[in-house]
C-alpha cells in the first residue's frame, strides 16, 4: 500500500509539472562553443500576458524587472558551473554586458548577432525569452492584482533559450521550453529547474 502511494505520488507529480522541449544544434554547435574564450548573457526578453485590461506602463515596467532578476539568476547559475569546473568559458559581467548595450541603444536600436558580439567584445552571446502567464518577482504583489485568481492559478512558461556564434555569425544551439504547474514561484527556481534540464543538452557543458 505504501508503495502504492509513493508511485501514486510520483504520477501525480509529473502530472502536475507538464513540460516540453525542442532542442537545435548545428553541426558544429560543440566545436564553436568550445572555441569560444569569452560570452555574454544578454538582458532576456519577458512577456508577461495580463488577463485584464491594465496599465501597458505597469506591464512594461514589471517586464523590465523580471527581465533583469532572470539574467542575474542565469549569470549566477552559469558561474556557479564555472567554479565547478563544468564550463570553461568566461563570463562577461552582466554590469559591463548591460552598460554596453545601454550605450548603444539596445534594444531599442536593434542589433545583428555580429554587432553585439563586436560591441560586447565577446565571442557568444546566450539570449533568451521568456513567456509569463502572471508575474513571479517577490515584488510583483501590485501588479498580480490585475492577474485572475493570481494567487491560487498555476504559472505557464515558456522559455527559450540560444545560443549565437561571433566566428560563424550564428545561432548554434537553441532549447525551446514550455511548462505548467508552477515550475517556479520566483526567478531563482524558475531559472534553477530550466537551466538544470537545458544544461544536459547545452554544448557549453563539459
Amino acid at each position: 500500500m505504501k508503495l502504492f502511494k509513493q508511485l501514486t505520488l510520483i504520477v501525480l507529480v509529473a502530472i502536475v509539472f507538464s513540460s516540453c522541449a525542442k532542442i537545435y544544434y548545428s553541426q558544429d554547435a560543440y566545436m564553436l562553443a568550445h572555441n569560444q574564450k569569452i560570452i555574454a548573457i544578454i538582458p532576456p526578453t519577458v512577456s508577461i500576458v495580463a488577463k485584464k485590461k491594465i496599465d501597458a506602463d505597469a506591464i512594461k515596467e514589471q517586464q523590465k524587472t523580471e527581465s533583469i532578476n532572470f539574467q542575474n539568476e542565469m549569470y549566477s547559475w552559469i558561474l556557479k558551473r564555472k567554479m565547478q569546473g563544468k564550463i570553461s568559458q568566461e563570463i562577461q559581467e552582466i554590469e559591463t554586458t548591460n552598460a554596453i548595450l545601454k550605450k548603444a541603444g539596445y534594444p531599442e536600436n536593434p542589433l545583428t548577432t555580429a554587432e553585439l558580439c563586436e560591441i560586447l567584445g565577446v565571442d557568444g552571446i546566450m539570449s533568451s525569452n521568456y513567456g509569463l502567464s502572471k508575474p513571479i518577482s517577490d515584488g510583483a504583489a501590485v501588479i498580480e492584482a490585475i492577474f485572475v485568481d493570481s494567487r491560487s492559478s498555476t504559472n505557464e512558461v515558456h522559455a527559450s533559450l540560444s545560443i549565437s556564434d561571433y566566428s560563424s555569425k550564428k545561432l548554434i544551439w537553441n532549447y525551446d521550453y514550455k511548462s505548467s504547474g508552477g515550475l517556479g514561484s520566483s526567478p531563482a527556481k524558475l531559472v534553477d529547474n530550466l537551466m538544470r534540464e537545458a544544461s544536459t543538452k547545452m554544448p557549453y557543458l563539459n
